[in-house]
């Protein structure tokens, strides 16, 4: 049973890993479900502290996810309908993945900007910052699910 775990965790978080890069796996959910996992062992004892913040912190990723393309619309000069074109875009991308969820928000900043009657240079620009915002949002992603990724390697080796 014990090997199970070590297999299953560590499964989780290389599954989490990739899932930072293809956005029909939940990264760091599934990092965190190894991390878990890894908890049940009798070699591995993470304080419930470490638990319940690490999940905290991997709901913010997920959350963040979401808004750091549009924070990278305003940022770039985008304005309220810009930011509105990205999120209607993030949806809409959700449907066409995963290139969607990459040209989603882009695309419905740029629409939204020559909606509000920006010339398109400046609503190409705000696009550009929901690009910057999704690559953002895929670090921190990434740099979350490499932490787990350590502590297991500190705590199984």
């Amino acid at each position: 049973m014990e090997l199970l775990l070590y297999i299953l965790s560590a499964l989780c978080m290389l599954v989490g890993l990739a899932g930072c890069i293809l956005p029909m796996l939940p990264g760091p959910p599934l990092a965190w479900l190894g991390m878990l996992l890894l908890h049940f062992t009798d070699r591995v004892d993470f304080t419930v502290t470490e638990l319940v913040v690490s999940a905290l912190v991997v709901i913010a990723t997920v959350v963040l996810d979401y808004i750091t393309p549009m924070i990278g619309t305003k940022k770039f000069g985008g304005g309220k309908y810009g930011n509105w074109g990205c999120m209607i875009g993030t949806v809409v991308g959700l449907f066409f993945m995963p290139l969607g969820l990459i040209l989603g928000p882009f695309i419905g900043a740029v629409i939204g900007e020559l909606i509000a009657g920006k010339p398109m240079r400046a609503a190409l620009k705000a696009g550009f910052g929901s690009f910057v915002g999704f690559l953002f949002g895929t670090l921190i992603k990434l740099a979350v699910c490499i932490y787990f990724i350590v502590r297991f390697i500190m705590e199984v080796v």
